[in-house]
């Protein structure tokens, strides 16, 4: 072995560095941590020539267990990632003092017992360097190199062998790391469309048919699922509640909230609430048994729409207050004479309501803080400015004015991701 490694030592340096940059390149093209172990298994084989070498693992388990995780003897491709249970199982001996000792071994001159657990692998071989492989400051791993002959090892070149193998040792973790987290990250995806799925299907499958409105509505989630709410609740008497809610977050924690709110306001017994009434009710179960202890809250406007008499009674819950816009007059106008705290804030609140005459032409958005909080590459938020500027433009249908809005909210955030989730209903009295 030394005459080899020699011989490699007395190439002329650039040679040298071209075998070593090559060998480097072909690691960086690996992304499977097995496949990049086994190439470089045989490329260092090429620069030092070992009779045989086996590696160990000590990863959960206690000492003097440890585990065979590559032999130069086996001819299957075990991969020790995700076939724990192929690789053989030993308690003490040699080989577990050498990996719980955590130090760099040279052994000139093997002496076995008979009962060696790892007889078989160590037998025939006069020497050995042990060159522990380091994670947290434990040799967690560890690479054997066995000879035939006594004193088969050069000294001289152990300090640069444990360098080395630890360099490549952290490049491997950092492979297997990035492999769990690309597997993790891939069924955590899979869970969220699932869960965007169902939030989704809690949603109206379809705008209702309002006499004397014309509706259209837009939902974005800006992760896989949100927080965004809205619905429709038609009345015994032609009537129909309009509702829309924010909770506070992003992504699942705010979307399992939504569906909760969802299942409260559809589980109301007894005959429709007015607005005041059935914001208390969500704030009651919501106070009591959902959001009180996490800090978490949810906004919501709710009105009901006489179609005959066009008059909406609303109440609100620390939500954005719709805007309006009178196409006959021009005036612009906030459904702000409502308010009230958050839902989930206070376990005992009322929520004060309050009417509006409607008239034919008027426009009305009802929307979540993502639209008017859209914010631009310089973080400049979109506002109600300039909601307002897309409401004066009044236009025929609601579906119009909707797309005109969401136009409007892309050009001005100018490929910026969505920052919350958006959500949007749009009615036009006719």
């Amino acid at each position: 072995m030394a005459s080899e490694k020699t011989i490699f030592e007395q190439t002329p340096w650039q040679q040298r560095l071209d075998v070593i940059v090559d060998i480097m390149m072909d690691m960086s093209r690996h992304t499977d941590p097995q496949a990049m172990v086994r190439s470089y298994g045989e490329r260092m084989q090429q620069l030092l020539s070992v009779d045989r070498r086996i590696s160990l693992s000590r990863r959960g388990l206690e000492a003097p267990f440890y585990r065979v995780t590559r032999s130069t003897t086996w001819t299957d491709d075990v991969n020790p990632w995700r076939e724990k249970n192929r690789l053989p199982l030993f308690e003490g001996g040699l080989l577990a003092k050498l990996i719980h000792g955590n130090q760099a071994m040279l052994i000139e001159d093997i002496e076995l017992s008979a009962d060696e657990p790892a007889y078989e692998f160590l037998a025939g071989h006069r020497s050995l360097l042990a060159i522990p492989l380091y994670d947290q400051g434990v040799a967690m791993n560890m690479v054997i190199m066995l000879q035939h002959e006594a004193k088969g090892f050069d000294p001289e070149q152990i300090p640069d062998i444990v360098w080395r193998s630890n360099l490549f040792g952290r490049a491997t973790n950092n492979l297997v790391l990035k492999e769990e987290l690309s597997r993790a990250y891939h069924d955590l995806d899979r869970e969220m469309k699932i869960v965007g799925q169902i939030q989704r299907s809690l949603l109206p499958a379809e705008l209702p048919k309002i006499p004397t409105l014309d509706l259209a509505s837009y939902y974005q989630p800006a992760q896989r699922a949100g927080g965004d709410y809205y619905d429709f609740f038609p009345m015994p008497d032609g009537q129909w509640g309009i509702f829309i809610a924010d909770v506070s977050g992003h992504g699942t924690p705010a979307a399992v909230l939504m569906a909760v709110t969802h299942c409260i306001a559809h589980t109301h017994p007894g005959p429709p609430l007015p607005p005041g009434k059935l914001l208390e009710y969500l704030n009651g179960h919501l106070s009591a048994k959902y959001v009180g202890m996490n800090a978490t809250f949810v906004t919501g406007f709710y009105g009901i729409y006489d179609p005959k008499s066009r008059i909406l009674t609303y109440a609100c819950a620390g939500h954005n207050p719709p805007r309006i816009k009178r196409c006959q007059d021009g005036s612009l106008l906030s459904l702000d004479q409502a308010g009230g705290l958050p839902l989930g804030v206070v376990d005992d609140t009322s929520y004060e309501e309050a009417q509006l005459q409607l008239q034919r032409g008027d426009q009305i958005i009802f929307y979540t803080d993502g639209i008017t909080e859209a914010q631009s590459i310089d973080g400049t938020f979109f506002g109600t400015n300039r909601l307002d500027e897309e409401l004066a433009k009044c236009s025929f249908q609601a579906d119009a004015l909707m797309k005109s809005v969401l136009r409007s909210v892309e050009l001005f955030a100018n490929g910026r991701p969505a920052d919350d989730d958006r959500t949007m209903i749009v009615a036009r009295v006719i």
